[in-house]
């Protein structure tokens, strides 16, 4: 357990080191954050297409994030929440909004299975009610700046 927290939180100093370098402003459109650190398999699904997700890879709402048995990934978010999914873990990234000038948005995410550390950006410390993480069994409301949650595959996952 304690080597798989280490590699999450390797993975996760990996992505706030590249949130200082920032995040381009206008291919935002329709993406939410972008792909900072990948080792091993990682996945995004989109539309029902499934494809590798390389460092610079761009999410949006909707996506599904998969790591393989040696995959993780670390994610920064346009208001710069920073996620950081261990080896076999899946993470739908439900809803996401945000609004550059008063910070104000809502993100909901879905921990089907695996591990994730979440630093929380400028939504959360807007409004501590605006960010949820779903796991199987529970939905965790992010009042903190930073937390890690575990979810066992279910028989569906």
């Amino acid at each position: 357990m304690s080597l798989r927290l280490s590699t999450i939180f390797g993975v996760l100093g990996s992505v706030i080191a590249g949130a200082v370098l920032g995040l381009s402003g206008a291919a935002w459109a329709n993406d939410i954050g972008q792909v900072k650190t990948v080792k091993g398999g990682v996945t995004v699904e989109r539309a029902g297409k499934r494809e590798a997700a390389p460092v610079g890879f761009k999410v949006r709402a909707t996506d599904v994030v998969r790591t393989t048995a040696d995959g993780t990934v670390g994610i920064t978010m346009t208001d710069n929440s920073l996620l950081s999914a261990g080896p076999n873990s899946e993470l739908v990234l439900e809803r996401y909004a945000f609004d550059t000038t008063t910070h104000a948005g809502r993100f909901d995410s879905t921990l089907n299975k695996g591990t994730l550390a979440v630093v929380s950006g400028k939504i959360a410390k807007q409004s501590p009610d605006a960010m949820t993480v779903k796991t199987p069994s529970a939905i965790l409301g992010v009042r903190g700046t930073q937390f890690v949650v575990s979810a066992a595959a279910t028989d569906a996952n």
